[in-house]
């Protein structure tokens, strides 16, 4: 491996730099080396609109949607809540406020299923079916000439995170460090995981408010460009954005708001996985973010366009973030669709909205396929994070034969999109040999899991890694950090993915990793 480093497939590959103004250099927008061509299985809802889920009658507010600590609870048991009431209060940096998606009764703060696994504290409201709004929640006045500072204020209180997976608090994305400067502002609608169409049925039915928001989060870093990432294929989103951006004002009128923003859309191939923003980056940019940095350190920021959306319903209809754009889908829903729901609705309200089940189900996965979690419940409720509700029978149901010893054919390192050695990584996590893991670049692993997806042998590779990931942050300081550090040309990430579901000729099964967190893409 001369020239190369610990952990990397070979020597580094470092992109040229940006061409005149910052734009990407000639033919790099359509470069992704690595990943995988996914089946897409997104026929089943891409034509179908946004419905309006019904009220569940009972909503179980999490007070864990975000990487750090669970909020504080603000109710009690027998407390009469309204609908935007915040209910739980964040004691960290890392967390976001949680707000009551119904008007009703708190039943109880107690225990319920978490997406991520195990259980947390829930805010359980039995709805009253009246939506009684909650006194204060006024739009801003003409948000795009707001100061950064409240515009960031307003974000953190409408409780927005980071739509895309990540869950990370949008305010603290946005409160840069000092003398940081975001040149270039980047929106993910590149929706990249099989069957998920949500972003794309807001792009195409909501598009002038996904820019709004766009414009909104822009101004709150001072970014003079914008860009909007899709894959090819989604008709009817691409036409939807240029048309919104050309009819925005702001966009053309600066009035007193400096030199007018710029937003273009970027066609993207139909590759997996370019939701990682890592990789949007590197393909539209041409920069390299070092490991163990992030995207700020290379004059960038990158947003998903679920949370665009609800920074505009914020500060357009003053609504906090109560609701989101769903695809509940999978061959064991009898009519897969895209939903507007409640945060905290139980998954198994929305599949009966959907017609129920088609035949009795063999896994429910929230999210995508390859990063979502399997469930082993229903009554799980969606968090801001919930992309998709899957649904697969045992037709469909890839459970694969026990995993056998590694073959060394090296498909895994072909398809790490990061430039990893996964199977070295895997060993090194099986034999509990975390520093050693951690020097080939552990944390650098996005959590896509194309080497599993990919491997003959059928090992769970990414699940290994998940889990020395999880055990690496937990010892905490007694590990400590990497001895040396990272070459500036690793290009990785600290964000964690959830179960990897293997999706080979349309079949699906959902991993059991145990460690909570998502791929930092939103």
């Amino acid at each position: 491996m001369a020239g190369g480093r610990p952990g990397s497939a070979g020597p580094d590959r470092r992109l040229p730099s940006p061409g005149p103004g910052g734009r990407p250099p000639h033919g790099l927008r359509r470069a992704f080396p690595r990943g995988v061509r996914l089946p897409a299985q997104k026929h089943l809802t891409l034509g179908r609109p946004l419905e309006e889920a019904p009220d569940p009658g009972r909503v179980a507010i999490l007070l864990r949607q975000h990487p750090g600590p669970p909020c504080r609870a603000l109710v009690h048991e027998g407390d009469d809540v309204l609908l935007g009431q915040k209910v739980g209060e964040p004691e960290s940096a890392l967390a976001a406020p949680v707000h009551a998606s119904v008007s009703g009764r708190v039943e109880a703060v107690e225990p319920w299923p978490h997406p991520d696994g195990g259980e947390a504290l829930a805010v359980v409201i039995a709805s009253d079916g009246l939506d009684r709004r909650c006194p204060g929640l006024e739009p801003a006045p003409d948000p795009l000439s707001l100061p950064p500072a409240e515009l960031v204020s307003r974000i953190r209180e409408a409780g927005i995170v980071g739509m895309g997976g990540a869950g990370f608090p949008t305010s603290a994305k946005l409160d840069l460090p000092a003398g940081a400067r975001i040149d270039a502002y980047l929106l993910n609608g590149a929706e990249c995981e099989p069957y998920l169409t949500s972003d794309h049925r807001l792009l195409v039915e909501r598009a002038g408010t996904v820019v709004r928001g766009f414009l909104a989060l822009m101004r709150a870093v001072g970014a003079p460009r914008g860009l909007v990432a899709l894959e090819r294929g989604r008709h009817g989103a691409a036409e939807a954005l240029r048309a919104a951006i050309e009819a925005e004002p702001a966009l053309s009128d600066p009035q007193s708001r400096g030199a007018a923003p710029h937003i273009e859309v970027v066609l993207l191939p139909e590759r997996y996985p370019w939701g990682s923003e890592r990789h949007l980056i590197r393909g539209l940019l041409g920069r390299t973010v070092p490991s163990g940095c992030f995207p700020v350190h290379v004059g960038v920021l990158v947003s998903n366009v679920a949370t665009a959306a609800a920074v505009a319903e914020a500060l357009y209809l003053g609504l906090p973030l109560i609701r989101r754009a769903v695809t509940v889908s999978g061959p064991g829903v009898a009519r897969p669709s895209n939903l507007w729901a409640r945060i905290g609705t139980p998954a198994e309200v929305l599949i009966e909205h959907c017609g129920g089940y088609s035949a009795p189900p063999a896994r429910l996965i929230l999210g995508g396929p390859m990063m979502g979690r399997a469930q082993p419940t229903a009554r799980v409720p969606i968090t801001k994070t919930t992309s998709g509700v899957l649904v697969f029978t045992a037709a469909e149901d890839g459970r694969e034969p026990p995993p056998s010893p590694c073959i060394r054919c090296g498909r895994c390192v072909g398809a790490c999109p990061m430039g990893l050695l996964p199977g070295v990584l895997a060993e090194l996590a099986e034999r509990g040999l975390l520093e050693e893991a951690d020097r080939w670049h552990l944390r650098d692993c996005v959590e896509c899991g194309c080497c599993a997806y990919v491997c003959p042998a059928g090992r769970p590779l990414v699940q290994a890694i998940r889990l020395a990931k999880a055990e690496l942050a937990g010892a905490g300081e007694a590990v400590g950090p990497r001895s040396e550090p990272a070459p500036a040309a690793t290009a990785g990430a600290a964000g964690t993915g959830t179960d990897v579901a293997e999706v080979k000729g349309g079949r699906a099964s959902g991993g059991t990793g145990a460690a909570p967190g998502r791929q930092g893409g939103g």
